[in-house]
């Protein structure tokens, strides 16, 4: 059984993730980072569609939704002045893409598409959203895999969300963008909610357990027993982006990798597990270790802006403004990439990845990647 904890608590209590207090420092690069979230907003803004109110394919919502939340949780006054009529149109467009079953997407992805939504219309604090986010949230509930209701035995992929329709199994990325969304919805809800109806959080925990290279709490054959690996996770159950490798005894092993590992952080975070649970400790011990900012640990340039994203994700919430490598030493992870993406920000205002894997090569994907990891660094400083 999980032992729930307020956020707030578990982000204070992770070490090596160090916290410290601000510093005058500090005041130079938050404000370059503050005039590159303008930068970029103003780019992203005007690829907006005028008539529609939509950031790039109208069949994903979920740009729709990323780009919403940048202009949100923008701490540019410049930008968002008169900016009303911009967000209207575009949560006009999000509601126009909400489904009978609560959904919210529209060719496909749908769990992906409604993750990403939901979040917008939780940030956007409209009482006009909240039926909507509920019908969201029900949707998301029902997406979690339960494949005993069938008769059959224990899966791996139990617990877990998938990408929804013929997607048939969970997967970390899913799964951790799932509850985030429905996290932030009970926080909201909670005094409005029926009672009962919500997530399996420890079957969903039981799923991310399972994506861990962790052999004292994962007992999947393909799990490895390497160094490298020992505390980092994966994509599902038997699947690593990142590869393979043999273990000590020739079996087939799966590696860990950066992105994935900050999804499987985030996970724990959301389902408000205690910091000295071994699973936790195995992971911020992986990501300390594997800390850069170069590239996607494992994966290299692949997924990069995803990365930087669960990576600005995780250690803000974790309340963490240093973090200790592999050498001992203690980096502002703030700081690195904060200037990391200014460094790599266009002149025109726009970021983009060179390698196109996971679609990083659409400049509206990576940029609200970029400006939503920019703002969260801006406001950890």
């Amino acid at each position: 059984m999980i032992n729930y904890k307020y956020a707030v608590i578990f982000c204070f209590s992770l070490f090596p993730f160090l916290v410290h207090g601000e510093n005058r420092e500090n005041l130079s690069i938050k404000l370059e980072v503050e005039r590159a979230i303008e930068k970029g907003l103003n780019w992203l803004n005007s690829e907006q569609n005028a008539t529609s109110g939509h950031w790039g394919d109208p069949d994903y919502p979920a740009l729709t939704g990323l780009a919403l939340r940048c202009n949100l949780g923008s701490p540019a006054y410049q930008v968002r002045q008169g900016s009303g009529e911009r967000i209207k149109s575009g949560f006009d467009f999000l509601m126009s893409k909400v489904q009978s079953d609560g959904g919210i997407y529209s060719k496909g992805l749908a769990s992906y598409n409604t993750s990403i939504c939901m979040m917008a219309l939780l940030q956007a604090k409209e009482e006009i959203y909240e039926d909507t986010i509920r019908k969201a949230r029900k949707f998301l509930i029902n997406q979690q895999s339960d494949f005993d209701r069938k008769g059959t035995p224990d899966n791996n992929f139990d617990g877990g969300i998938g990408y929804g329709s013929t997607w048939a199994h969970s997967d970390l990325s899913n799964t951790h963008l799932a509850m985030e969304a429905l996290y932030y919805a009970k926080q909201t809800l909670k005094a409005k909610e029926e009672e009962g109806f919500d997530l399996d959080w420890d079957a969903a925990i039981s799923f991310v357990s399972k994506c861990q290279n962790l052999s004292s709490t994962n007992n999947q054959p393909w799990v490895s027993n390497h160094k490298d690996d020992r505390g980092g996770f994966v994509y599902f159950p038997g699947k690593s982006m990142a590869g393979e490798r043999k273990n000590t005894g020739g079996e087939v092993a799966l590696r860990s990798y950066g992105s994935m590992s900050y999804a499987g952080l985030l996970s724990f975070i959301y389902a408000e597990m205690q910091a000295d649970d071994k699973r936790v400790l195995a992971v911020r011990s992986w990501l300390s270790k594997n800390f850069t900012i170069q590239e996607n640990p494992g994966m290299g340039p692949q997924g990069l802006y995803y990365y930087y994203h669960t990576m600005a994700k995780a250690l803000s919430l974790s309340g963490a403004n240093q973090i200790e490598d592999r050498t001992g030493e203690l980096l502002d992870w703030r700081k690195e990439l904060g200037l990391e993406l200014i460094n790599h920000q266009s002149s025109q205002g726009f970021w983009t990845n060179e390698n196109g894997r996971w679609w990083e090569k659409d400049p509206i994907l990576v940029s609200c990647y970029a400006i939503l990891s920019l703002e969260r660094i801006f406001y950890a400083l």
